[in-house]
């Protein structure tokens, strides 16, 4: 999993030196797609499962998830994109995003992409043996409706390993105390959906792509994490991120990729 994971990471460390403005989302699946199978001679693993045919997501400004890459829907300024890519090597799966902006983006939009990073984080913060999943979900639902915004509630987290969705369902909301015991040794992803407006979504005719119902906009990052002895450990932690992971008070505004 921690091979996997980290060799993932690498894709977004590829993409960061290639995404600009005008290239268009399929160029971006391309793009990882061969990173992935000529330079790592790893599996897209999102390639063919439940028959979608690429190899990752590009959810841009109001699309909230499962976003489906297109030649002809071009990056431009002011937009913001979530890159979900998974990757498979050796059997065993990691799956992360990543918010890319593109160009002059509008301050409200920088700081919604900017709480759901402190919020993904602040679940990722409460994984420990012992703690419960209703914890991560409380610590990230309290965050993102203090600064004003909603949680996706139709979508969540989950268990990965040899499958990329496994027990258990990892929800962004919910109460302290409540939920599966954590214990030592489970992987599984923190990956919040959060809405600048209403919570409510809908899924468009193509059968995959998943949009806010006031077409406002939407933002999500997530990283795959393992339970240690004491702890978590982030298995697809980028570069940027270290110094994030060993100082809890730090918050995610220097971590935003533009």
């Amino acid at each position: 999993m921690r091979e996997s994971g980290q060799q993932l990471a690498s894709v977004f460390r590829y993409l960061d030196t290639q995404l600009e403005l005008g290239i268009s989302t399929m160029e971006i699946n391309d793009l990882a797609e061969r990173y992935i199978v000529d330079s790592l001679g790893a599996r897209p693993a999102s390639k063919g499962q439940y028959g979608y045919q690429y190899a990752l997501n590009t959810s841009v400004n109001n699309v909230v998830c499962h976003g489906v890459p297109a030649g002809n829907q071009r990056m431009k300024s002011g937009d913001i994109v979530n890159v979900d890519i998974t990757l498979e090597q050796g059997g065993f799966i990691a799956d992360s995003s990543k918010m890319y902006l593109f160009g002059d983006v509008a301050p409200e939009a920088k700081r919604l992409v900017n709480v759901t990073y402190d919020a993904m984080w602040a679940g990722i913060r409460e994984v420990k043996p012992g703690a419960r999943l209703g914890d991560v979900g409380h610590a990230i639902q309290q965050y993102a409706e203090r600064h004003g915004y909603t949680i996706v509630r139709e979508y969540c987290g989950h268990g990965i390993g040899r499958e990329m969705h496994e027990e258990p369902q990892v929800l962004h909301y919910g109460q302290r105390g409540r939920g599966l015991l954590l214990e030592e040794g489970m992987t599984f992803t923190i990956e919040p959906m959060i809405n600048q407006g209403r919570a409510k979504v809908k899924t468009k005719k193509d059968g995959w792509t998943v949009v806010t119902s006031d077409k406002k906009l939407s933002a999500q990052w997530e990283h795959t994490i393992a339970v240690t002895a004491d702890a978590y450990e982030v298995l697809t932690l980028r570069d940027e991120e270290c110094e994030l992971a060993a100082d809890s008070s730090e918050e995610a505004e220097l971590y935003v990729s533009e």
